[in-house]
Order: C-alpha cells, then sequence, then structure tokens
C-alpha cells in the first residue's frame, strides 16, 4: 500500500487548521501542522501583500522543515478604509492584538459611516512549496461583503461576527460551517487550488 502524500498547513491557528482540514477533504494526503514540529522558528510576514505573505511563509517553512508546506496569508480589506486593515488584518490593533480588540478597533474607525459605503473583501492567496524552496501551486479567492455596526453571531474567528453578506443577511459567524465551506475566500482559493495539488500528488506518486 502507498503511502499518503505528506502535507504540512504552514499555521498554529487551530481553528484555522480545523477549518483548512475540512476544505482540503483528501484521504490521500496526510495533513500536518507546524505543532506537529519541535523547533519551529516563526516566519516573519514582511511582504506587503497576501501573495508574498503566503509565498515567504510557504518557502520558508518547507525548507526549514524538508516538507511540502501549504500556506495562505488572508485578511479583511475595507473600501472606506483604503483597504487597511489587509495584511495586518491579525496585528491590526497592536502586537498583542486579539479577535476581540481587532473588531472593537474596525468598529470604532467605522463609526458614524452608513452602511452603504462599509463595504469589504476578505481575500486568501495561498502557495504550495516543494522542500526545496519551490512554489508549485498558487491561489486565491475573494469574497465581497460589508462591516456591520454591531457583532452578530459565535461562530468562526477573526472578523467573522462584523462581516455580512447581504445576499443572505448573514454574518460569516452566523453561517455554519457546510455554508461558510462554499462561499468562504478560503473556501474558493482552495477550489482554485485543488486541481493543482491532485497534480502534484500524482506526478509524486509516480503514476
Amino acid at each position: 500500500m502507498k503511502s499518503s502524500f505528506k502535507l504540512v498547513l504552514g499555521t498554529h491557528n487551530l481553528k484555522k487548521r480545523a477549518e483548512l482540514v475540512r476544505l482540503i477533504g483528501l484521504r490521500t494526503v496526510k495533513l500536518m501542522a507546524l505543532s506537529d514540529f519541535s523547533r519551529v522558528v516563526e516566519v516573519d510576514e514582511t511582504g506587503s501583500t497576501f501573495g508574498e505573505n503566503a509565498q515567504l511563509k510557504a518557502v520558508e517553512y518547507a525548507r526549514q522543515l524538508q516538507q511540502w508546506v501549504l500556506a495562505e496569508d488572508s485578511g479583511l480589506s475595507v473600501v472606506a478604509l483604503d483597504g487597511a486593515p489587509g495584511v495586518y488584518s491579525a496585528r491590526f490593533s497592536g502586537d498583542n492584538a486579539t479577535d476581540a480588540s481587532n473588531n472593537q478597533l474596525l468598529l470604532e474607525k467605522l463609526d458614524g459611516l452608513p452602511m452603504e459605503k462599509r463595504q469589504a473583501s476578505y481575500t486568501c492567496q495561498i502557495a504550495v512549496s516543494d522542500p526545496d524552496g519551490i512554489i508549485h501551486a498558487e491561489s486565491q479567492g475573494h469574497c465581497h461583503g460589508r462591516i456591520l455596526a454591531q457583532p452578530r453571531g459565535e461562530a468562526g474567528f477573526g472578523y467573522d461576527p462584523l462581516f455580512e453578506i447581504p445576499e443572505y443577511d448573514r454574518t460569516f459567524a452566523e453561517m455554519g460551517d457546510s455554508v461558510k465551506a462554499v462561499l468562504s475566500h478560503r473556501a474558493r482559493a482552495y477550489r482554485q487550488l485543488l486541481p493543482q495539488l491532485l497534480a502534484i500528488i500524482h506526478s509524486r506518486s509516480g503514476n
């Protein structure tokens, strides 16, 4: 019996890891995470775009671990804030930022702005690197919505309680995993990535 293809998810975020496991859903892939390895040196996200950060993390972690690594960078861009928080989404409110503090700062910056001027989008960029640091696959997904004046819902993470898709009249935090797995920026990026990932697995299997 052939061994499964090992793929390391370049994240320590347990909620994100669980979401990625659901989205990939390939039995032929053994999914691992950074927490499965000791002495992993954190990669600084110094890129100016989601794509640059995804590539940076994929390449550096792959070289460190000598494994195939899938890394992604994602975040929220608000039109009224000239695209902020963007690549700084996770640390929008400072080095010790939490989801709660980031959401609070976002609400403060948009305070008083009418709903028609609160457009925003989520972006997810993915990169897959081999152990030598060579990128073999990339994809990108977007999801457009708007930022509410107060949070709704208990599920999800990040800015999900504030991000509403108008067509559904729900925030990401109000949607179940099955719905979010169809509509989210991350889900769309993974659907685009999947054929490339399957091609990599097929080539490595020698078939």
